[in-house]
């Protein structure tokens, strides 16, 4: 049998990341900007908080934060996309005992194909109308879904897969918002919280690195590398706290406040794109 200390140190962890959080700020006035700084290591981590209740979303809220007081867009995409991977990495890793890879195949290579849809309309297209009207809809079926029961589809198919992660993949590469149709398709199914989670979550992190891969290989000009400056590394440790705040909270929920957790992330999504 497992000892109490090894029965309380799970539940340890979520209070330590709670007291590292400001101990952690004041380390970075230190060595940054001072208001900079703290603004943006309490936005990270709200952010990542919020976010890990339903696993996607972190850009939608991180970024509707960061740009009101930092005004490089080029720091603010690489803060989001850094912490994001990592957010996504642990949480992946937290849920490796229910990931299921043979479930998530179909997803995948559908999904990755939409990457490339989706960062090409990034580079040459003007998408301002397109993503205005996604976002209105992520609101719509956000706001529908909290006011109703959960639509399920009786005989979900691998077309179904195919479809839900293409369109995620598009939105990955084009909004950084690869979890909306994949997860609301997971819903539709009449997954568990857990089993929804445990598919979608990979593959955000999977799409994401796909992106982060294709968009500098996709410029026209060959001057983008991958790689962030050294300063955003160091609000990769807020980001992870958060998570680990947010996930030890998604363990305890029912399946009723998941489902209104990841409706509301999916409006706020779409009021992220319309920012």
């Amino acid at each position: 049998m497992l000892s109490s200390r090894a029965l309380a140190a799970p539940a340890l962890a979520p209070l330590a990341c709670l007291v590292a959080v400001p101990i952690y700020t004041g380390l970075l006035l230190v060595l940054h900007e001072p208001m900079a700084a703290q603004l943006t290591t309490a936005a990270v981590f709200a952010a990542s908080l919020l976010s890990s209740l339903a696993g996607f979303a972190f850009s939608a809220l991180c970024g509707a934060m960061l740009f009101q007081f930092r005004h490089d867009p080029v720091a603010v995409v690489q803060i989001m996309l850094l912490c994001s991977l990592a957010n996504q990495s642990l949480s992946v890793w937290l849920l490796r005992r229910e990931i299921d890879w043979r479930q998530l195949l179909p997803f995948l290579l559908p999904g990755a194909t939409g990457v490339l849809c989706g960062v090409f309309a990034l580079l040459h297209l003007q998408v301002d109308t397109y993503v205005r009207v996604l976002g209105c809809i992520l609101i719509a079926y956000g706001a529908y879904m909290l006011m109703r029961p959960p639509i399920t589809v009786r005989q979900p198919g691998i077309v179904g897969d195919a479809i839900s992660g293409f369109f995620g993949g598009v939105l990955g590469g084009l909004a950084a918002t690869p979890g909306a149709p994949v997860s609301i398709w997971c819903v539709m199914k009449g997954w568990d919280k857990t089993r929804q989670r445990a598919l979608y979550q990979p593959f955000i992190m999977i799409m994401q690195i796909v992106a982060l891969v294709a968009i500098p290989a996709m410029r026209e000009s060959g001057s983008a590398q991958l790689g962030f400056p050294p300063m955003v590394y160091l609000y990769v440790p807020a980001g992870l706290m958060g998570t680990v705040v947010g996930f030890s909270w998604f363990r305890r929920m029912t399946g009723r406040q998941f489902h209104i957790a990841v409706n509301l992330l999916l409006a706020i999504s779409g009021a992220g794109l319309l920012v």
